[in-house]
C-alpha cells in the first residue's frame, strides 16, 4: 500500500507541474462495483511491487501480461500475480517474475498517449485456473452505447483504499465526438472512452475494458480526484491501435 501511495503521489505531483491537472493517471481501481465471481475472470493479473500490489494488468498469452505503460518504472523490478483472487492472501494465486518490459515507443507520459505496455514472463502461467483472453483481430472503433465491463482491485471511492477482492461492473463506451469535447486535446483517436454508474478510480491501472468476450482497452486516465461522480468519462488505451507493435512482440518469443 506504501509503495503505490508513494508512486501515486509521485504521478499526481508530475502532473501538476505540467498543467495536467483536470486528469488523474493510473493506480485505479472500481467504484460502484460487485465482487466477481472467484476463477470467473482467469485473465486478470495484479502486477505488484515488494509484494503489493501496484497495478491491473490482464494475459494475452501464456507468457505476455498487456498493462498501461504508467504503471512501469524503470529499474524496479516487478512481479505478477495469476489466478488470484484475495490480494491480501499470499497464498492466493501464483506470483511469476517479469522478465522483459515492452513499453510502447510512442508512450507519453504527461498526457497518457500510448499508455499501453506488455510484461514479458520469466515462466509461462500454465495453472488450471488461469487463462489469457482474446483481443481484437483487427482496428476498428467500438460503437457507442455498446455495454461493456471492467475489473480491479482499487478503491471503491475517491481517495479510498485498495479493495482486497477483484470488483467488476457494466460500464457504457461513449462516442469519440463526444469524449473528445469533454476531454479536448487530451483524447486521441488511439482511446475509448466509457461512462455510466461505475467506473475505476484509485488502486488499478491497467485492467481491462471487455466487450463480448475481447479486451478492448487498457485501463489508462480519469477525472482528477473524482471517482465518484466525475463530469468526464473514463479513458482506456485502445488496443486494436497497436495491433501491428503487439504482434511483434509476441512472435519474438516464438521465435526464439
Amino acid at each position: 500500500m506504501g509503495g503505490a501511495t508513494l508512486l501515486c503521489l509521485q504521478l499526481a505531483a508530475s502532473l501538476l507541474l505540467l498543467g495536467f491537472s483536470s486528469a488523474q493517471g493510473g493506480y485505479v481501481g472500481i467504484v460502484n462495483g460487485t465482487v466477481a465471481k472467484k476463477d470467473s475472470r482467469p485473465y486478470m493479473v495484479s502486477v505488484q511491487r515488494n509484494k503489493n500490489h501496484i497495478c491491473g494488468g490482464f494475459l494475452v498469452s501464456e507468457s505476455f501480461v498487456m498493462t498501461a505503460a504508467h504503471c512501469i518504472t524503470w529499474g524496479v523490478d516487478l512481479t505478477v500475480v495469476v489466478g488470484g483472487h484475495d490480494i491480501t492472501n499470499q497464498k492466493s494465486g501464483t506470483r511469476i517474475p517479469v522478465k522483459y518490459y515492452h513499453v510502447n515507443p510512442g508512450y507519453i507520459p504527461e498526457t497518457f498517449q500510448n499508455d499501453i505496455a506488455i510484461l514479458q514472463l520469466a515462466e509461462g502461467a500454465k495453472q488450471s485456473n488461469v487463462k489469457r483472453i482474446s483481443i481484437p483481430e483487427k482496428d476498428k472503433d467500438i460503437k457507442g452505447a455498446e455495454v461493456c465491463s471492467v475489473a480491479g482491485w482499487g478503491a471503491t471511492k475517491t481517495n479510498g483504499g485498495e479493495n482486497n477482492l477483484l470488483l467488476e461492473a457494466d460500464v457504457v463506451i461513449m462516442k469519440k465526438e463526444e469524449c473528445k469535447k469533454l476531454w479536448k486535446k487530451y483524447f486521441s483517436e488511439k482511446m475509448l472512452c466509457a461512462n455510466g454508474k461505475a467506473g475505476f478510480c484509485q488502486g488499478d491501472s491497467g485492467g481491462t475494458l471487455v466487450c463480448k468476450n475481447k479486451a478492448v482497452g487498457v485501463v489508462s486516465f480519469n477525472e482528477r480526484q473524482n471517482c465518484d461522480k466525475p463530469k468526464k468519462p473514463n479513458v482506456y488505451t485502445k488496443i486494436s491501435a497497436y495491433l501491428p507493435w503487439i504482434k511483434s512482440i509476441l512472435k519474438s518469443v516464438k521465435l526464439k
